[in-house]
């Protein structure tokens, strides 16, 4: 019996080789081709046939003669997912959600069709990690008593399709992508030319249908999406699910979205009942000290359109010969850079010293303007004397010690008076006007342009 023939293929990519490289000759990635069967000519001759099929041709035409209007959202009854997703679920378009296993994306999922289905809105859920029981049990003890969403047990992307078609649903989700497999490939479910073919066929579906599709993906032990990185460009949506499973609460990050806002969260809490939103997200990153303590300061951050309060604790200790510099929810480089400006330029050295910083309840904070915060929170630290009661602050720090402005901070400064602060420190292109200080009564605000300003404002308010 002749051997089968095998072929190396990319799983950034899904790029093919005859033999195994050390890099991937398309996209250049490293470490990435995995041996598996080639397909035969005989069987990839028709594999397209079948999605090909439910779509027509589409006439040419002049982009200013195409009619522009707003796609209809349908909520999902979670206020929290809806915010992610921009508003609700499109006819027609694909999500691919990803996570860690037991972080609650099948939990999360189940609600949301469950709301649908009560709606009004006709619901499929496919499992292939699960069987129609299980799925059952877990809606018991959810408490989503006499649900009437339709469940399959299937993981043959043929049958699939087929009961997609013949029922008809507004939205299906395929739990997992990972587990579908397709009889045209002779691969194993979970190989990435399994995964790219089966999310292909039913993104076709779904566009040509307006059904729309959830994906389920897993995740690898970096965090990212396993399977082919095409897999991401194949979807409207992807989302993230954040946080520690031995914590309460969840983060949902859209990461894609061509119907909405990208770099939105969602902020869940896990109950007895499920997952359930938190409409103030604030409050869980903010540490509850009855007393202002050192290395402590508060900054507003942007996730989409939400302006968040999230504490930044620092902690400067006695180093050794070769001191350490640790963040947690923050950039270590860019806190590197920081300490190197906050000795240029203001006269403070943590040369000596253990460096540790944090962002408090597991947020991670990519943007620049963090970096006055931490500044103030190290220094705090250092001196041992905490930053007054009700005090934030918030802009960017460059290199040669300017502090520039971050962005709709008016929107930031609102947020904090409308949560009780009283003090802020921020850039002075951020200040709002007279005519504009009416809305932030009993607020002292104090613009700076400089570090130097910044630690002396911090001098005078600790000392006051």
């Amino acid at each position: 019996m002749a051997k089968d023939k095998t072929l190396f293929t990319c799983t950034e990519c899904g790029g093919t080789s005859p033999k195994w490289l050390g890099k991937c000759p398309s996209c250049g990635a490293w470490n990435t081709l995995i041996e598996g069967v080639a397909e035969s000519a005989a069987t990839g001759k028709n594999r397209f046939a079948a999605p090909l099929s439910l779509a027509g041709s589409s006439p040419v035409q002049a982009l200013g003669d195409i009619e522009a209007s707003d796609v209809e959202r349908t909520p999902t009854g979670h206020e929290e997912l809806d915010r992610v997703l921009g508003g609700g679920i499109v006819e027609g378009g694909v999500v691919l959600i990803g996570g860690d296993p037991g972080i609650g994306k099948s939990t999360l999922l189940l609600q949301a069709l469950d709301s649908l289905q009560r709606a009004g809105t006709a619901a499929l859920y496919v499992t292939g990690e699960e069987s129609a029981a299980q799925v059952a049990l877990r809606a018991r003890r959810l408490g989503l008593d006499n649900s009437q969403v339709q469940v399959q047990a299937e993981t043959q992307l043929e049958k699939i399709i087929a009961t997609l078609a013949a029922q008809q649903p507004r939205i299906a989700v395929i739990d997992s992508i990972q587990t579908v497999y397709s009889e045209q490939l002779t691969s194993a479910p979970g190989s990435v030319a399994q995964v790219r073919e089966c999310a292909a066929h039913l993104t076709r579906f779904a566009k040509s249908s307006g059904t729309a599709i959830v994906l389920v993906g897993h995740v690898t032990k970096e965090g990212a999406l396993a399977g082919p990185r095409v897999l991401e460009h194949m979807v409207d949506t992807v989302l993230y699910f954040e946080g520690d499973t031995h914590s309460n609460f969840r983060l949902v990050r859209a990461i894609k979205n061509r119907f909405g806002a990208v770099n939105e969260i969602g902020v869940f809490a896990m109950t007895q009942q499920g997952l359930k939103g938190v409409s103030n997200p604030s409050a869980i990153f903010l540490s509850q000290h009855s007393e202002p303590v050192p290395g402590s300061c508060v900054m507003v951050t942007l996730e989409g359109t939400r302006p968040m309060l999230v504490e930044i604790q620092a902690l400067v200790d006695g180093g050794g010969p070769s001191p350490r510099r640790l963040s947690v929810g923050l950039d270590r480089d860019r806190l590197a850079m920081l300490l190197a400006v906050l000795h240029r330029h203001a006269g403070i050295a943590c040369a000596d010293q253990d460096v540790f910083v944090n962002a408090v309840g597991g947020v991670r904070i990519t943007e620049p303007a963090a970096d006055l915060s931490v500044m103030l929170s190290i220094t705090s630290s250092l001196r041992g004397k905490p930053l007054p009661k009700g005090f934030i602050a918030f802009g960017e720090v460059g290199l040669a010690g300017e502090v520039r402005p971050a962005p709709r901070g008016q929107e930031r400064l609102k947020e904090a008076a409308k949560l009780g602060f009283s003090t802020a420190i921020i850039p002075k292109a951020n200040a709002p006007k007279k005519s504009q200080m009416k809305d932030f009564e009993g607020m002292t605000i104090h613009a700076v342009e400089r570090v130097e300003q910044a630690m002396e404002m911090m001098r005078e308010l600790q000392s006051g």
